[in-house]
């Protein structure tokens, strides 16, 4: 059974990200001021920043011993010596949201000792929520999900960018997949564990709050998550990065595992 303080972090998290979800769909649609980051770290909005705002301060404001990790803020070394930590995305796929696209939402997670243990990424504009608790069922809107039952690379259907099709990543070519393209990768993570796709890999080096919530929603499911080598996450580094992605059921994730070349 899932403890009931990670529970109740959850449902915290639920809340904050309905929320959070309201307010980005004011922007939505609304032409909101944006500018590039800088240093090949993409668009960030006036939208953005007042998601993180809003998400920022709810959390902190119920759990004040907390640490805190977002794309949108400085971060701040404390977060590493506390024991548990919020990891926020407040728009995942900024650039969907600007280009009218609604696939983006808001990645929400809760972290012990590295250890994803309570997660909700929430898609406003699909009016879909999905969540998971450390020993719990991954749910969507409150039904449980599970991922697909594929073994084989060929012909499955996989979640990832052109990127993926460079022949140098794998040993024997190009696996003969369906490649099909979501912009937030959160939300790929959980489309594997609801089972429309059968994968999703990455090749770049995926940002903590772009994967954490999604990691344990997929893991609840069912699914195998891992990074390119089969390492499972941690979180809460210095770093805030993990090497890539792999996420398919067991048989599926073995097979690319054995494909890809390191």
């Amino acid at each position: 059974m899932p403890d009931s303080s990670y529970s109740d972090d959850l449902v915290l998290l639920e809340d904050v990200a309905r929320a959070a979800g309201r307010l980005s769909m004011r922007y939505w649609k609304q032409a909101p001021k944006a500018w590039d980051k800088g240093g090949e770290a993409g668009p960030v909005s006036e939208a953005d920043l007042a998601v993180n705002t809003l998400c920022e301060d709810r959390l902190r404001r119920a759990r004040p011993d907390y640490g805190w990790l977002s794309e949108e803020s400085a971060d701040n070394v404390e977060r590493l010596a506390a024991a548990r930590v919020f990891i926020v995305d407040p728009i995942d796929g900024t650039r969907a949201f600007l280009s009218e696209d609604p696939g983006f939402g808001q990645a929400l997670a809760v972290v012990e000792h590295g250890r994803v243990v309570a997660g909700v990424v929430h898609m406003p504009a699909h009016d879909l929520t999905y969540s998971a608790v450390l020993g719990g069922q991954a749910l969507l809107n409150g039904a449980p999900i599970t991922p697909t039952r594929a073994t084989s690379t060929i012909g499955a259907t996989v979640l990832t960018s052109k990127l993926s099709d460079d022949p140098s990543h794998w040993h024997d070519g190009v696996p003969a997949y369906r490649r099909v393209f979501r912009p937030s990768l959160a939300w790929r993570l959980c489309l594997v564990a609801e089972g429309r796709y059968d994968a999703t890999i990455s090749f770049r080096k995926s940002w903590e709050w772009d994967v954490a919530a999604a990691s344990l929603i997929a893991e609840c499911a069912g699914a195998v998550v891992s990074d390119l080598s089969g390492a499972a996450f941690r979180f809460n580094r210095p770093e805030c990065q993990e090497d890539g992605l792999v996420v398919a059921p067991a048989a599926l994730h073995a097979d690319f595992l054995r494909q890809i070349r390191r």
